[in-house]
């Protein structure tokens, strides 16, 4: 069973995320427990900061190392686990992707650090931290709705959540291509018919149309992501074969 902590000055975000659809239904089956903390419990002052001025002068609060490290350590302690993934969640991150977090899925134990104000004392990144993961160019209030795309992401892909396991192996992203169009009945809706092939009964036809339907999709919407794959004999021809239609 994966681990997932969460330290986080508001615990209550995650309740409603944490209760529902998949997230709710894998904790039900064993393959994750989640427990959310307010790190400023481990605040060692009177008044319960976390966070203070900037060394230096400009504007806004940092947050402190010895809540952050306390709180870790206090995890790592908890669940008996030596090394545990630490994940900052941070404009300055690695851009999120799939392959991250097929990576994740694949550990025992997570913790997610979700901040607030202006930054992290450096310290927090040099020394406690094992990822920082950014999940777009922009930026939000705070890292819980970051920590909550992440972790929903990579519980999804553990084993048993989703009803058929096939299903995120072919997810877009997965594969390095967007994933195929998808229809369900009616055959014909206000005169917008599904794809004759669909209907064929044909299995090898209807596999081809799905994989040239995601080398198509991929070449209008993401061409990028065609540059990193290494596309088998049989892709490039159905590339060249998109393209002329395309073209």
């Amino acid at each position: 069973m994966m681990q997932i902590d969460i330290l986080t000055l508001f615990p209550e975000m995650f309740s409603g995320v944490f209760g529902h659809s998949i997230l709710h239904k894998a904790a039900e089956k064993f393959a994750v427990q989640y427990n959310v903390v307010n790190f400023r419990e481990f605040a060692d002052n009177k008044h319960s900061s976390v966070d203070d001025y900037p060394y230096g002068g400009g504007a806004g609060m940092v947050l402190m190392p010895q809540p952050i490290f306390d709180g870790v350590a206090a995890l790592k302690e908890r669940a008996k686990s030596k090394k545990p993934r630490v994940i900052l969640l941070c404009p300055q991150g690695a851009r999120y992707d799939q392959r991250k977090a097929e990576e994740l899925a694949k550990e025992e134990h997570l913790i997610f650090i979700c901040g607030h104000y202006e930054g992290y004392d450096e310290r927090i990144r040099e020394h406690v931290v094992t990822d920082e993961i950014s999940i777009g160019d922009y930026v939000l209030t705070g890292g819980e709705l970051g920590a909550m795309v992440v972790i929903d992401s990579v519980v999804r892909l553990l084993p048993e959540v989703l009803g058929n396991e096939e299903s995120h192996m072919k997810d877009s992203f997965s594969t390095g291509l967007l994933e195929h169009p998808h229809y369900t009945r009616p055959a014909d809706f206000r005169g917008m018919k599904v794809p004759a092939v669909l209907l064929s009964g044909n299995h090898k036809l209807i596999e081809e149309w799905r994989n040239k339907e995601a080398l198509r999709r991929t070449l209008i919407r993401r061409p990028d992501l065609l540059g990193k794959m290494e596309l088998t004999s049989q892709q490039e021809k159905w590339l060249r074969e998109v393209e002329k239609e395309e073209n």
